[in-house]
């Protein structure tokens, strides 16, 4: 009689077999349902597209922000403009006023003197 040779047992399960023919070997779940930026080759590759879509918002909001204080800047200039108006059309009228009550009192001063007659 031959002693039968040695089975070698397989140390990982790459190598290991069921020994049952109607179950498929297993293998890693595919991960499928993940989205694209998940999925990629290595963690290098999305550390660098996160610090990229960073930088982007990062300067979306810049911009924003710089066209939040021109728009600011334009609407602060066109209050101070009115203000200017305003207070130019007031003293106008204030002087007019005040020329008409000085031609008034002219008018009744120049009534008392003896000196024209009425």
């Amino acid at each position: 009689m031959d002693p039968q040779p040695a089975i070698p047992i397989a140390t990982s399960s790459n190598g290991r077999l069921s020994g049952k023919p109607w179950k498929q070997q297993k293998s890693a779940t595919v991960r499928s349902h993940l989205q694209p930026a998940l999925k990629s080759k290595s963690f290098g590759d999305r550390i660098e597209k996160t610090g990229k879509t960073l930088a982007i918002k990062k300067l979306q909001t810049v911009l924003k922000e710089e066209k939040q204080a021109e728009i600011q800047r334009r609407r602060e200039v066109t209050l101070e403009r009115r203000k200017a108006a305003e207070e130019r059309k007031r003293a106008e009228e204030l002087k007019a006023q005040l020329g008409a009550r000085k031609a008034a009192r002219l008018r009744r001063k120049a009534g008392r003197t003896k000196k024209i007659a009425h």
